[in-house]
């Protein structure tokens, strides 16, 4: 499968670089908005936020993982050509990260104080996307659907103080980084306002990276999966 994405995208950047641009429509989207990583009860017993959960809380629980403090802001912008009237071919890039504090559910120090911990996820894919848009690129209302592949290049880090097996804290920094392919659907709507057109897009994207085993990390996996919620701005050229 990995093998099936890096191919279609390859042949849909060598599309793209040769396509005919005198005679195809041109813009710059830029995209705004925010990302909701995938939930806990789909992320699978391997992954290392969903194995977290057993011994470490965020700082809005009283025990246990919120996912939802990952959510957080994503900008990126696309390259777009269009292919006739009804399909658009793009390569773009995106950026997300976030921070998250925890704590040790469990332990503390001897005075009380917590054991504490910042998880930090940052996923920077680089995308490639076929549209399509079944009232044509020159409607007054501009619906489209559409997908592609994604090479997600990511880090995931552990800093803070953690417990030894001998329950001694310590001072620890744990990281795992990397790039991953997997698939994107895409679906928004668009409306030309003067020179530019204004949008909202929904972006489902997966991906799962496998995390360094010298690091310990609770789980072997990373889920890069989720959903982004996006207001666009297109310009054409």
């Amino acid at each position: 499968m990995r093998r099936l994405l890096s191919l279609f995208a390859m042949a849909l950047t060598v599309g793209l670089v040769a396509a005919p641009t005198a005679s195809a429509q041109q813009s710059v989207n830029f995209f705004l908005g925010g990302f909701n990583p995938a939930s806990l009860d789909s992320r699978g017993t391997d992954d290392v936020l969903f194995q977290n959960g057993a011994y470490l809380s965020t700082l809005n629980r009283n025990r246990g993982i919120d996912i939802n403090q990952f959510s957080g802001p994503t900008i990126g912008a696309e390259y777009l050509v269009g292919i006739g009237r009804n399909l658009e071919a793009g390569l773009g890039i995106s950026f997300y990260q976030r921070t998250v504090p925890t704590v040790d559910t469990f332990n503390t120090f001897s005075n009380g104080d917590d054991i504490q911990q910042d998880l930090k996820l940052r996923i920077v894919p680089f995308t490639a996307t076929i549209r399509f848009l079944p009232f044509g690129n020159d409607a007054p209302v501009q619906p489209y659907i559409g997908g592609g592949v994604g090479i997600y290049a990511w880090r995931y880090s552990e800093t803070g103080q953690f417990l030894d097996n001998k329950n001694n804290i310590f001072n620890g920094n744990f990281v795992g980084s990397g790039s991953e392919v997997g698939p994107i659907v895409v679906g928004g709507a668009r409306f030309p306002v003067g020179a530019v057109k204004i949008g909202g897009e929904v972006r489902w994207q997966k991906g799962s990276a496998t995390l360094p085993a010298d690091q310990t990390f609770a789980g072997p996996k990373i889920d890069l999966g989720g959903f982004n919620y996006l207001l666009t701005v297109n310009f054409r050229f």
